[in-house]
C-alpha cells in the first residue's frame, strides 16, 4: 500500500539531523518545503502500487491494449469486445484456458463463453450387440459429435439487396463456431445444432 506525501514528510523529518536549526515543526517553511518533496515520493510510490494491478491481466486498465497484442486478441474468432471489462475478461479466458478433451470441458467452455444449458450428443457405430432401432452410423460417423446449443436463433436470409456469395440462408455463431473448432479434438467432425434439443 502506498505511503501518503504526510506519512513520506514524517520519514523525511526524522532523518533531519539534531538541532535547533533543524525544526520538526509542521508550520515552518523546512517541514512545507519537505511536504512538496513528499509529495513526489507519494506519486511514485503509487504509481508503483498501480503497476501490480497492470501486471494482473485481470485488473489492468492502462497496459491493456499492450496485454491484448500479446496474447493477439482480437483474433480471427473474437472481435475486440466493447466494454474494458469484457475485453480483460476474454483476455483472461485466452491465458487461463488449456484445453480439454472431455464433454464437461466443453460444456464449461459454452458457459463461459455465454451460452449456458448446452449439451453434447455423440454418434456411434452400429454394432452387433446394438439395439434394433440403433442408427447406422458409419464411416466418419465414428468421430462426430453434436453440440446442441439450447434456445432462440437468428435466422438470416438472402436478399435482393444482398452480395451474389451470400447463402441463400444463413444462421448460428460464426465466432462461436470458431472457438470450437480451435479446441475440439484434431481427429472429430464437430457439428453445432442451433435452438435445438439434444
Amino acid at each position: 500500500m502506498a505511503l501518503t506525501a504526510e506519512q513520506y514528510q514524517s520519514q523525511l523529518l526524522e532523518l533531519l539531523p539534531l538541532g535547533a536549526v533543524w525544526p520538526r515543526d509542521l508550520d515552518t517553511g523546512l517541514a512545507k518545503l519537505l511536504l512538496a518533496k513528499a509529495d513526489e515520493f507519494a506519486r511514485v510510490d503509487g504509481r508503483a502500487d498501480q503497476l501490480i494491478e497492470e501486471a494482473d491481466p485481470r485488473t489492468t486498465s492502462e497496459m491493456l491494449s499492450d496485454w491484448e497484442r500479446v496474447v493477439g486478441l482480437p483474433d480471427e474468432c473474437m472481435d475486440l469486445a466493447p466494454t474494458p471489462d469484457e475485453r480483460r475478461q476474454r483476455l483472461h479466458q485466452k491465458l487461463a484456458w488449456q484445453g480439454g478433451q472431455s464433454m464437461s470441458f466443453f460444456i464449461n467452455l459454452l458457459e463461459v463463453l455465454g451460452y449456458p444449458g448446452c449439451t453434447i450428443s455423440e454418434f456411434r457405430p452400429f454394432r452387433a450387440n446394438s439395439k434394433c432401432n440403433a442408427s447406422l452410423n458409419q464411416g466418419g460417423w465414428r468421430y462426430a459429435w453434436r453440440i446442441n446449443v439450447p434456445g432462440s436463433v437468428t435466422i438470416r436470409n438472402m436478399t435482393a439487396t444482398s452480395p451474389c456469395n451470400v447463402p441463400i440462408r444463413r444462421w448460428g455463431d460464426s465466432s462461436l463456431a470458431c472457438i470450437l473448432a480451435r479446441y475440439r479434438p484434431a481427429h472429430t467432425v464437430l457439428y453445432i445444432s442451433y435452438g435445438a434439443a439434444a
